[in-house]
């Protein structure tokens, strides 16, 4: 399932990934889901992306405190 998203001028994957999946880091799976869409620093105004929806990854709340 995916999410669809129309992209403003200036946006960045690791931005889409920070508001999407809380983690910027988490940019990948979103630009994988859009093989049509050049990887740059910043896209284009105007564009359509598919956000994949993702599991979420555990948190420190969401793991015993040895694991912290």
């Amino acid at each position: 399932m995916f999410i669809p998203h129309f992209t403003t001028q200036g946006e960045r994957w690791d931005q889409l990934a920070w508001r999407y999946y809380g983690d910027a880091l988490r940019y990948w799976p979103i630009v994988q889901a859009n093989p049509n869409v050049p990887l740059t620093a910043t896209l284009p105004s105007g564009l359509t992306l598919a956000i994949p929806l993702l599991e979420a990854l555990p948190t420190a709340q969401d793991v015993p405190p040895w694991l912290r």
